[in-house]
């Protein structure tokens, strides 16, 4: 009986951290890749089928599978995910002309998010 409270658990968080991800693709305040990489393990633990659904999609399935098996990103994805962040937290600030404050918080959150994903450890294989 625990064991399927706990692969339930799994599978409503592993849903629940791929929404997340996806409302990260437009809101710059959410990142996606993290709340991607938490869905891919707790739908390890819940549903091979979705897990692998993700390890397999086209756009973040490589990314997943790398992050799995060596704990790295490639530098090229580093960069793409610092223009994103960039952009988005441009827009948004410009939006927000006038609320020094709120801008004040978006500059600090980029600044924190490009920090930990700097931190991050490089692949050493370029090319997967």
């Amino acid at each position: 009986m625990l064991h399927i409270v706990k692969r339930q658990m799994h599978l409503i968080l592993g849903s629940v951290f791929f929404l997340t991800g996806l409302v990260g693709i437009v809101l710059p305040i959410l990142p996606t890749t993290p709340f991607m990489i938490l869905a891919a393990g707790c739908f390890a633990k819940s549903s091979p089928r979705f897990h692998q659904a993700l390890l397999n999609n086209r756009w973040i399935g490589q990314d997943l599978q790398r992050w799995e098996r060596e704990r790295t990103m490639l530098r090229i994805t580093k960069i793409r995910a610092t223009w994103v962040i960039v952009i988005m937290f441009s827009i948004s600030i410009a939006i927000l002309m006038g609320k020094f404050w709120i801008q004040g918080m978006l500059v600090g959150i980029a600044v924190i998010l490009l920090f930990f994903l700097w931190r991050v450890p490089e692949s050493k294989n370029e090319s997967q």
